[in-house]
């Protein structure tokens, strides 16, 4: 236990009978809840001095009580690891910065970050090295329970690494001392991160792991990677979020072998978000809203479900998002995972730069041998309006012998920029089974509007295609697909609208420019 010196002592007697106080009024402490200001446990907040061990001794205090509230007042703390603790609260007042401080050089008298882990080799080669380590991060907490993180406040992650090998100025991930997250939670339960902002996150603004019971609202993340990095999670909510993220992904669910065994990613909603690949980092938070002129990695900011797959991800819903700049809807499951049960609605895309919408069932397989191929089946997506800034058509990908299941799109306008040429019309898009699932693995589409290969059931229904300039692509391109029902298409003008190739069962109903339509079965037809 810390001994604090009796005029420490008596404010926080005060503070915590009364409830006085700008800060402490602010956050609304009870009466009963152990209150502990960083500055009293010698916090300097000069962001300069090395904080982190002075905020480390505040949530110990409070945690000895039985949990409470950490204050960390207006000030710039420059931190190495902090380490939460069960029952906490964190509260990053008006004017306060938690600064990742710069690693430090060999020598120095401390080590900087906590040093990962170490990884069962067994499975350690299973998912990237970032998805696998917690400890070398700004903030970590495992094994706990009813954590708060909420407030105005900033983290800033400046002297975190981000994982590139391009980063030829940037910390080594990996290397001892170097942190590259901004937040990591492992095996954790009723969370709670709300209100705050996040300024160059590292490699993951958030990496949570095996937490159940997370909520997530309101944060307004800045960064240069991942956003909000959601692994074997369950019960999850992201509400009202700002993230602008244009070298990887924003809000990116996972489901990795990380802890050792698949662990489905479940119940989860997305909802209220504006997700961003335009802006250069720090101009968001700032409101100077600059344009990012794409580098290395071009432009990600989108919504994916994927790479890492080995649980899957079952009882989704994604709904009320605005897309800007970015890659559109990822799905994807490669790696044994079932992905199943997901309800997509009322999405707004703008200025997209690939795929509006991307579902592959792969078998990258990265994982324990002998495990089944897994299963892409019972997707919902309605009320998507999408403008693009690509020629690459939405697309629907399964494997032969392992479709892509109980697909139904309804009531969207795809806005695409078209300008295929009759050469492009007559590719033959490699299978590609074990790449890396992304929207260009396949190269250049035959398609404008979508391209469906290794497909069952299968439903568009009143969705329009627009190209801005003339593509001699069909727009639908359909291949080994077993029931299509299309109606209320409108489709660009072209010498062919449909090609289709070893469908079954396909009828077209009430669309333009192509009459109605039944085909029990064809080996080749266009039209």
């Amino acid at each position: 236990m810390l001994h604090l010196p009796p005029h420490r002592r008596q404010l926080l007697g005060g503070l915590l009978a009364l409830g006085v106080g700008a800060s402490a009024s602010r956050t609304h402490a009870a009466p009963t809840e152990a209150v502990a200001n960083v500055r009293d446990f010698g916090a300097k907040g000069d962001g300069v001095t090395i904080d982190s061990p002075a905020i480390d001794r505040a949530i110990a205090y409070a945690a000895e009580r039985g949990g409470g509230t950490v204050l960390v007042p207006a000030g710039t703390y420059a931190c190495y690891t902090i380490h939460l603790k069960s029952r906490i609260r964190l509260y990053l007042d008006q004017g306060a910065t938690i600064l990742a401080a710069s690693t430090p050089i060999e020598g120095m008298e401390s080590g900087g970050y906590d040093h990962a882990e170490p990884m069962d080799p067994a499975y350690s080669s299973y998912q990237d090295f970032g998805h696998s380590h917690w400890r070398n991060s700004l903030i970590h907490g495992e094994g706990l329970n009813d954590i708060v993180i909420e407030g105005p406040g900033l983290i800033w992650g400046k002297g975190l690494g981000r994982g590139h090998d391009y980063d030829k100025d940037m910390p080594i991930s990996g290397k001892p001392g170097v942190g590259d997250k901004s937040i990591a939670l492992k095996n954790c339960r009723n969370v709670l991160l709300r209100d705050f902002k996040v300024l160059q996150g590292g490699w993951f603004a958030l990496l949570a792991t095996g937490v159940d019971n997370l909520t997530i609202d309101n944060l307004l993340i800045d960064t240069n990677r991942d956003g909000l990095d959601i692994d074997c999670c369950r019960n999850v909510r992201i509400t009202r979020c700002t993230i602008n993220s244009p070298w990887d992904d924003a809000i990116c669910p996972k489901s990795s072998y990380a802890l050792g065994y698949p662990r489905v990613t479940e119940n989860l909603t997305i909802s209220d978000c504006y997700v961003a690949g335009r802006y250069r980092i720090g101009s968001v938070l700032d409101g100077t809203w600059q344009v990012f002129m794409p580098a290395p990695k071009g432009t990600h900011g989108r919504i994916k479900l994927g790479t890492e797959s080995n649980g899957g991800f079952k009882n989704f819903t994604i709904t009320n998002c605005v897309f800007d700049k970015c890659r559109g809807i990822a799905l994807e499951t490669v790696d044994g995972g079932a992905l199943e049960d997901i309800t997509i609605t009322n999405i707004t895309m703008h200025g997209g730069t690939t795929a509006p919408i991307f579902m592959r069932l792969g078998k990258r397989m990265r994982g324990p041998e002998g495990r089944p191929i897994g299963t892409l089946k019972r997707i919902l997506i309605s009320n998507i309006t999408s403008s693009a800034g690509d020629r690459m058509p939405s697309i629907i990908a399964g494997l032969n012998g392992h479709p892509v299941e109980d697909i139904k799109i309804s009531q969207c306008f795809l806005e695409q920029v078209g300008g295929g040429d009759a050469a492009m019309a007559a590719l033959r898009p490699p299978e590609n089974e074990a790449g890396y699932p992304e929207p260009n693995m396949f190269g250049d589409l035959p398609a404008t509007g979508f391209f469906v290969r290794h497909a069952r059931n299968v439903e568009l229904d009143g969705i329009e295609v627009r190209t801005l300039t003339p593509d001699a692509r069909p727009a639908v391109w359909m291949q080994n697909v077993d029931g299509a029902r299309l109606s209320r298409l409108q489709l660009p003008p072209s010498k062919s609208s449909f090609h289709l190739e070893g469908v079954r069962d396909f009828e077209l109903r009430t669309s333009s420019p192509v009459r109605d339509k039944r085909v029990p079965h064809t080996k080749l037809m266009t039209f």
